[in-house]
This record gives structure tokens, sequence and C-alpha cells, in this order.
């Protein structure tokens, strides 16, 4: 028999859901139902932190400790760029397979690579803002009318300085 649960200990554990939606109570069942929560209750509250990110998948990151979960939510570079793009929120039922046509300015880069920059293994800045032209590259948007690859290369051969951080 496994040893009885600590409630004062604290827990993590990373869900990937729709912002804005409550994820399914069978999917958290077998993650959540051993600490002594409801499904239904942390789905609810997924759903409440997630709604500024209505329509795109995020991780979210929930925190146990004495029967409680608190949830913090940890977008993905792609769901940063996404935001940036300030598309409409999709209905998943309906539409599928969007394409992102969008265009995204210079600034919105480096404020998505700030954000990221914790997560990056870059040694640099300008690394991470390539890691984020990448992602814009995966997503097809482009950067200031420009494609995520050309401005790559400017930043490689210096003719685009970025900023410190």
């Amino acid at each position: 028999m496994p040893p009885k649960f600590d409630p004062n200990q604290e827990t993590t554990i990373n869900v990937r859901s729709v912002g804005g939606e409550a994820a399914p109570a069978a999917v958290l069942a077998p993650k959540i139902g051993p600490l002594g929560l409801a499904p239904k209750k942390v789905g609810d509250d997924i759903a409440k932190a997630t709604t500024a990110w209505k329509g795109l998948r995020v991780t979210c990151k929930l925190t146990i400790k004495n029967r409680v979960a608190t949830v913090e939510v940890i977008p993905s570079a792609a769901a940063l760029v996404l935001k940036a793009l300030k598309e409409p929120p999709r209905d998943r039922k309906k539409e599928k397979n969007r394409k992102h046509h969008g265009n995204i300015t210079l600034n919105d880069v480096y404020e998505v690579a700030r954000v990221m920059r914790p997560r990056s293994n870059a040694r640099f800045f300008s690394g991470t803002v390539k890691e984020i032209l990448g992602t814009c590259r995966s997503v097809g948007c482009t950067v200031d009318g420009v494609a995520p690859a050309v401005l790559q290369e400017r930043i490689d051969s210096g003719d685009l300085v970025c900023p410190d951080a």
C-alpha cells in the first residue's frame, strides 16, 4: 500500500489546457484525485485563471498545499506570439487549422523575448530574439512586413542590433 499523503507537502502539477475553458474532470481526476481535491473545482479555477488566454493552449502550473490549489499560467512562446497578433479567439468546434497571416512589430518580438528570457537557453538576448523569430516563422506571421528568417540573418550579420534585454 502506498504511503499516506501529507497535506502540508507542496506538490506541483503541470497541465496543458485551452484558455478560458474548464479542463475536463476526466483528465484532471487521475492527477488531482489522489491529492484529495475535486477535479471539477480545479478545472473551474484553471478556467478562471486563463481567461486572458481565451482560445489559446497554455500550460498551467498547479501548486497544491493543504488541499488548496493555486493556478499559475506559464505561456509558451507560440501563445505569446499569437496573443501579440491580437486575433479574435477561434471556436475550436467550428474552425480547424487556422492560418495566422498577421503582422507584428519588432517591439512585440522584443516584449515576448523579455518574457521568455528566463526560460531560454541562449547566452545573449539576441539569441532569445532569434528563438522568438523562429516561432513567428512557424506560426506563419511576419514581423514589420518582413519574413522572420530575413530578420534572423540581419541579426547574425550585425545589421540589426538587439537591445540589452
